[in-house]
């Protein structure tokens, strides 16, 4: 971690701007359905109190493309925040309106103010140079804590960090020690499992991880473009045609590196997509026309768990089936209870294989999960996060 953190600058009694990321599931009654983030922002937001620091929280949710929609208002945030901290988080109307101005200026230490969502400003995504210069106006100090936006060059994640000094939050401090030391120095056997619907979406990700891994498995909607690659039929499963030279490059690749890649043996099978379709296990030979494949068969399961079984550090992001139906959740759930038994260094990626470990029950066994899907896929590419690349160096 060679940025600096809020632990490396003096911030006693500062007023600090801090960008979360509080972009949570809501249902239709706008109740909060799952917290996880919000609970991730806690720890640097303590530590600001402590520091007796005014501070002003800013975030995105959704994406309301630079309008207000009220659907997509912050105040369900302040709310939460305020339960789980027992004081009051007061509720700004606008960003860089009169009232968050106002506000912002009378907040006091010890106080906390919450800004309405960044994104009903299309200055936000455009990464303007005077909305960056407003929302760091109310502040002397800003801080980055949103892991899952600093693949983003936004205001809020990138601008303001021209005009204040600029340090990161305890959450990103975290994510870049667990996902770094995967990248630069795991401990050996190192092993990947990939999944997710599409190959275009992780090709770098494979490509980077090749250099790295000994093992990586493949898995989910994107394992089938791999069959077909080989001159198999795939029947109606998901698959990228325009990708199959790039998925035999890969595969090749493996080979001259020396990394095991390992693809499913066989695969369950369904008619239609939807919960309660008709479906079979298959030999990965033999998928049946008019079939579509939804997740790993057995002998998978098996194969990959037997495997897993070995090593000393994993990586995992992307499911390894249609894990929202649950006849085709068994291969996700196998590996999450897998590696939640692993003596081993265990870094789940974000987004949906997330959100698979939690429907499990076995986030608490993990060693690190990402609160950053998209962010977490480009770091394991190797790319420079903007909202980190940003931020005073060490």
């Amino acid at each position: 971690m060679s940025k600096k953190t809020v632990r490396d600058i003096d911030v006693k009694g500062k007023k600090v701007l801090v960008r979360c990321d509080f972009n949570v599931p809501l249902d239709e009654n706008r109740n909060i359905t799952d917290n996880t983030r919000i609970v991730a922002a806690l720890p640097t937001i303590k530590y600001l109190l402590e520091q007796n620091c005014s501070i002003i929280l800013c975030s995105h949710l959704g994406r309301p493309k630079g309008e207000f929609k009220p659907e997509f208002s912050l105040a369900p945030v302040a709310k939460e925040l305020s339960r789980l901290l027992g004081q009051e988080v007061i509720m700004a109307k606008d960003v860089i309106g009169e009232d968050a101005k106002t506000k912002a200026a009378n907040l006091k230490p010890g106080e906390i103010l919450l800004l309405e969502n960044v994104r009903f400003h299309r200055e936000e995504t455009d990464n303007d140079p005077e909305f960056s210069k407003a929302l760091a106006s109310m502040a002397e100090v800003y801080v980055n804590d949103a892991f899952g936006a600093a693949h983003r060059a936004h205001a809020s994640t990138v601008g303001v960090a021209s005009y204040l000094p600029a340090v990161s939050g305890f959450l990103i401090e975290k994510e870049l020690k667990f996902l770094g030391e995967a990248l630069d120095n795991p401990v050996r056997p190192f092993m990947a499992i990939l999944g997710g619907a599409k190959v275009s979406d992780k090709i770098g990700v494979i490509d980077s991880l090749l250099e790295k891994v000994d093992t990586l498995m493949i898995g989910g909607g994107m394992a089938y473009t791999f069959f077909k690659a080989q001159g198999y039929s795939v029947g109606n499963s998901m698959c990228e045609e325009d990708k199959l030279d790039l998925a035999r490059k890969l595969m090749q690749k493996a080979k001259d590196k020396g990394v095991k890649l390992m693809l499913p043996v066989d695969t369950r099978v369904g008619k239609e997509f939807k919960p309660d379709t008709e479906s079979k296990t298959v030999a990965w030979t033999e998928i049946p026309d008019g079939w579509e494949g939804f997740d790993i068969g057995e002998k998978t399961i098996e194969m990959f768990s037997e495997e897993l079984k070995k090593a000393k550090t994993v990586v995992w992001n992307g499911p390894l089936g249609l894990f929202e139906f649950d006849q085709f959740a068994k291969g996700t759930n196998a590996i999450a209870k897998v590696l939640s038994e692993l003596d081993a260094t265990t870094i789940i990626g974000g987004g949906d294989s997330a959100a698979a470990v939690r429907k499990a029950g076995l986030q608490d066994k993990m060693t690190h999960i990402s609160t950053g899907g998209g962010a977490s896929l480009e770091f394991l590419e190797g790319k420079k996060l903007p909202g980190i690349e940003c931020l005073q160096d060490k």
